[in-house]
This record gives structure tokens, sequence and C-alpha cells, in this order.
């Protein structure tokens, strides 16, 4: 309840009594805020909008630290590169993040990482439900493509959403490595810019699409 609501709730007797209602004002204050504070709980600590400590917080919940065991290179934002490290793609060099690389990931990135943990501990390895887990993972703008080479081993194709640099640092260091067990995945193909991978035959569609429409892939080989 808010404040006014309080104050409604008082009788015409007192109603009219600016010192009394100031008083009851003054008493109820405390307990709306922190009745405020109580429903914005849910808000702070939910994956899809917590920043900052809320979400380290979410990350000691599911298992996965912000904190990456090897430096991603190759992140840091230059003005000199419009596309692997440019805007929309290369992050802010923090300053509390070595020279050498990014240790502690952003929130957007660290967010992507914990959906990936969440959708691991529940995929129940069949193919069907690996489009949904991946899906989970990545923007509703991206489209999720495989190929499961019949050696044990998958493609796994990345369209729509242009990939950030550290979400790219990820997928090389094995980060986001959401298969089967046993199966290894030989490399990633996703769009050098926002669109549709190049594909020979098929009808256009927010995934593939042929001359003009289509990106040709750039790969990312896992470590």
């Amino acid at each position: 309840m808010t404040s006014a609501e309080y104050l409604a709730l008082i009788t015409s007797a007192y109603a009219e009594k600016p010192r009394f209602m100031a008083t009851v004002e003054a008493s109820v204050a405390p307990f709306a805020a922190i009745q405020d504070v109580l429903k914005s709980l849910p808000a702070a600590f939910d994956i899809d909008t917590a920043m900052g400590v809320q979400l380290d917080t979410i990350g000691l919940w599911i298992g996965r630290s912000r904190r990456i065991d090897a430096a991603l290179v190759g992140v840091y934002f230059a003005w000199d590169d419009t596309v692997a490290t440019g805007w929309e793609s290369g992050v802010w060099q923090g300053v509390y993040d070595p020279a050498s690389g990014l240790v502690d990931l952003p929130d957007d990135s660290y967010r992507r990482l914990l959906r990936a943990k969440i959708a691991t501990n529940s995929w129940d390895g069949t193919i069907p439900d690996a489009y949904a887990v991946w899906e989970s993972v990545f923007d509703a703008s991206s489209f999720i493509l495989m190929q499961d080479n019949q050696d044990m081993s998958m493609v796994v194709g990345i369209a729509g959403a242009l990939l950030s640099a550290v979400d790219k640092a990820l997928l090389v260091g094995g980060y986001l490595n959401l298969k089967p067990e046993g199966v290894r995945v030989s490399y990633y193909v996703v769009a050098p810019v926002a669109g549709a991978l190049f594909a020979w035959d098929v009808a256009d569609s927010g995934a593939l699409a042929g001359w003009t429409n289509g990106n040709w892939a750039t790969e990312i080989t896992p470590a």
C-alpha cells in the first residue's frame, strides 16, 4: 500500500486534522517504502532483468561465476575495427580489466552464459530439444541451424542478430558448449552482419537466403 492508501482509511473525524494526518503519513511512509522494495525484488532477481550484483547472485544459485577461466582476447572496442570489435560488437575495457583480455563478463554476455548453464542442466539430449535450448540462450531475433555430420560431430549455424565480440569469444572458448555428451562441435558458422546466412537452392528466410540477401558465413572454431 502507498501512503495515500493508508491515509484514505482515516475516518472523517480525523481526516480534516492536518497535524494528525501528517503524523500518520510520517509513521506509515517507511512501511510503504518497504513494501515497494519487496515488490521490486522479483524483477531485481529475474534473469531477464537483473543487473550487476543481482545477476551475480543468480549466478551463485545457478553455479556459474561472471569471472571466466581464461581471458577473452580481441573483444575490446576499437575505433579502426568496424566489424569485429566496432560499435555494437566490441566491449568497453573497464577500469579494472586487464589489458590482456576480458575476465569479468558484462551483464548481457553473462546473462547468456547463465541461460546456457540452465539449458544444459535441463536438456534431454534430443535434437528437437536442442533447438529449444539454443534458442533460449540467444536473442529472439536469432535463428539456430544444426547439421549432424554423422561422425559424432556437428556444425551449428547462428543467423539473424549480430553476435558481439564477447559472444564469439565465448563460442571459441567452449563456454556455450551445448551439445550431446561425446559429440563435438566442429565449428560454428555466423553471419558477419545482422541477417541471414547465404545458402544455395533455398527459399529466403530469416536464417538462410540466396544471392544479394544472404551473407557469407564466418567460421568460428572452438578451442
